[in-house]
């Protein structure tokens, strides 16, 4: 993909710069309703309805996620989406026991994985300048953007989950290896964490745990 360049870079810019101006004129800050549902009252759930989740949302929720920044436009994160009983049946194998029964039971798990040769795509997501170079032959940088960001995109993820309506139920109790075994062998592929999504059994939540208040963790330099 060729940069653009010239007066083409200039129009590009100038709408990019209108664009957001826009933006903050119609919309100053979410709604405290909206900053409930997606973080502040939102929780984690691991017991699920039967509600199914409405076709063309996994593609709803991928569209809004994908554009939340990563470095260099990086976006190292790879997403599988585990619903058949088969996959699942293969995903239980990495899982610890107690976490089995809360995946069989979503409707769909997502592996959150990212890719180590996603500096190979740089030319189309980051067209402007070749950085290949910062990454080939350089497997811990490789390894250290790919994990931070992919993380990222992760998070992004479950926000854009909630955005939409669905819970989620993040799980980290599980072997990597396994995973990457069953779902990744023979690819550039590394999971990090699971996501169970779908609609959630409220019964099943407990009260929610203290966080820190804004002095514990944070400070001014």
């Amino acid at each position: 993909m060729n940069a653009p360049t010239g007066k083409d870079l200039e129009t590009l810019r100038a709408k990019a710069q209108a664009d957001h101006r826009a933006l903050r004129a119609r919309i100053d800050r979410l709604s405290d309703d909206a900053i409930d549902l997606i973080l502040r009252d939102a929780r984690s759930h691991y017991a699920w309805t039967d509600k199914p989740i409405p076709p063309g949302i996994l593609e709803d929720l991928y569209d809004i996620m994908i554009n939340g920044p990563t470095s260099m436009n990086t976006l190292p994160a790879r997403f599988v989406f585990v619903k058949t009983p088969e996959a699942k049946a293969r995903l239980a194998k990495s899982l610890k026991p107690k976490n089995v029964d809360k995946m069989m039971a979503a409707p769909v798990t997502a592996i959150i994985a990212h890719d180590m040769d996603f500096w190979k795509e740089l030319p189309f997501l980051f067209p402007h300048e070749d950085r290949r170079h910062l990454f080939d032959g350089n497997p811990e940088y490789c390894a250290d953007t790919a994990l931070r960001n992919g993380t990222l995109q992760g998070a992004y993820f479950m926000m854009a989950a909630r955005a939409l309506g669905l819970d989620i139920g993040a799980m980290s109790g599980f072997s990597n290896a396994i995973v990457d075994q069953e779902f990744f062998a023979g690819t550039s592929l590394k999971s990090n964490f699971l996501c169970n999504i779908g609609y959630a059994d409220e019964t099943a939540l407990f009260q929610k745990l203290p966080r820190f208040p804004f002095d514990k963790v944070c400070s001014f330099a």
